[in-house]
């Protein structure tokens, strides 16, 4: 029988040290596990923290390599310079035949006052040989070359669609002259005043344009240049437009605005319409490039427009590769391609709480072979060395031996074999870690050995409390 519970006692004895070896394999498994996952969250974090911007939305099909046009001489000539200086002597502004800029008289003849600047007024399209005899004039103060307007050395530029639409829709330069008399003047740059004003048509000025749109597309009126309407351009789905082509409108009348009009009778229809070289789209998705467009057209294209005797046809093709260039940046409705979801576009904004959680458990698992857990507070207390720790749970137990009874014999007898495995591992020099392993699962079993015995006192952290008091 003796050699049954010897062979028993060292079973458990092994079975315990496997027990608490497995624990602290565990425990150091997890720790550096939670560690290496932090480490590859903050990684993986960082090296995604880049900006990837993709603007396009397919390879436009305009062709870019072509040379953009520039301003060449015209056929537009003016006369000789004592010509012209004899004419500016008798009349502060002389217009040329085949000018095209016009103003609001009053409100530039206030700016001026008796300032005494004369204005010389010429077509679009000089040649060169006028551009010449425009170099020599010492008495024009102001040139406006079409609806140009500079000084020689001074020029004025628009920047916005309304200054835009009034020079190429009507010829209005008025508030381009309020801004260079002040300048010249030497005064604050004034509230400018811009004359363009909308009309609706009526009913008959539309029915024209849309029977003419019914029949096939397009609608020339008398004075305007464009010969034909583009034919399926890249800058609409299908190439399906309606084109309107009108001449430079009167200056000082209402403009009839045929877009809002035309778009009710084709309505989900692309509409173009011309004023002389000012373009306006109504239709579809108007609201996602049709500004977008115009500005970047009239920025790059201004000084031509307004020096060149520009066609047309030139103008509104150059206008549609503004168009196309701009939805196929993807700014319109065309629809994005199907890609599926990223992975890591998905999991990066759980890494940082997973990155946080990973550090804390590697903080507790380190901090806790220190720290220890509430049950072996009076161990730690009464000794801090493991050695310490093993006497004194040792002489604890040797106490209760002499007053245990049938209920706690069981949890004193797993105290007592693991405190002999804690021993024998202190004298083979297992991990300071295991050992302190054994030592909290002793005191546990003390623990509850104590709470069986009819007498106070013999719980661990009462015991040796006791004994430090």
């Amino acid at each position: 029988m003796a050699v049954i519970d010897l062979i028993l006692l060292s079973v458990a004895r092994k079975i315990s040290d496997l027990t608490a070896w497995g624990a602290a394999f565990i425990d150091e498994v997890l720790r550096w596990g939670a560690l290496a996952i932090a480490a590859l969250c903050m990684i993986v974090f960082l090296g995604s923290q880049h900006e990837n911007i993709q603007i396009s939305y397919a390879q436009s099909p305009v062709d870019t390599s072509t040379t953009p046009p520039t301003i060449g001489a015209g056929d537009a000539t003016i006369p000789s310079v004592a010509e012209i200086t004899a004419m500016l002597r008798d009349d502060p502004v002389v217009r040329l035949p085949g000018s095209v800029a016009h103003w609001d008289t009053e409100v530039v003849a206030a700016a001026i006052g008796d300032s005494g600047l004369r204005i010389l007024v010429t077509p679009p399209g000089i040649d060169e040989a006028s551009h010449e005899r425009l170099g020599e004039l010492d008495d024009a103060d102001i040139r406006i070359i079409g609806t140009y307007v500079g000084t020689g050395t001074i020029a004025i530029g628009s920047s916005h669609l309304d200054d835009w639409r009034g020079k190429f829709a009507v010829g209005d330069v008025t508030s381009d002259l309020q801004v260079i008399i002040a300048e010249l003047r030497g005064q604050p740059k004034p509230e400018t005043v811009d004359p363009f004003r909308w009309r609706e048509p009526t009913a008959a000025e539309t029915e024209v344009v849309a029977r003419d749109l019914r029949a096939g597309g397009f609608h020339r009126a008398a004075g305007a240049t464009l010969e034909a309407a583009p034919e399926n351009s890249p800058a609409f789905p299908d190439g399906r437009a309606l084109y309107v082509a009108l001449p430079q409108q009167p200056f000082g009348e209402p403009t009839p605005e045929y877009g809002p009009a035309l778009a009710r009778l084709f309505p989900d229809t692309p509409i173009v319409v011309m004023y002389g070289n000012w373009i306006e789209y109504s239709g579809p998705h108007a609201a996602d490039f049709a500004e977008t467009a115009g500005a970047i057209f009239y920025d790059r294209a201004e000084l031509l427009l307004q020096r060149a005797a520009y066609p047309q046809q030139a103008a509104l093709t150059v206008y549609l590769d503004q168009v196309t260039d701009v939805r196929y940046a993807g700014l319109a409705d065309r629809p994005l391609p199907y890609a599926p979801p990223d992975p890591l576009d998905v999991a990066l904004p759980a890494l940082p709480w997973i990155f946080v959680i990973c550090v804390l458990v590697f903080v507790g698992l380190s901090l806790r072979p220190i720290v220890g857990t509430p049950a072996d507070a009076g161990v730690r207390r009464a000794a801090g060395s493991a050695p310490a720790q093993l006497a004194a749970l040792t002489t604890l137990a040797v106490e209760m031996s002499a007053l245990t009874g049938r209920r706690s014999e069981a949890p004193l007898a797993r105290a007592l074999i693991t405190l002999t495995a804690a021993r024998d591992a202190l004298r083979t020099k297992l991990p300071d870690q295991h050992v302190r392993s054994l030592l909290r699962t002793a005191e546990k079993e003390l623990d509850v050995a104590a709470r069986l015995l009819p007498y106070r006192g013999y719980r661990p952290a009462e015991y040796f409390e006791r004994q430090l008091s």
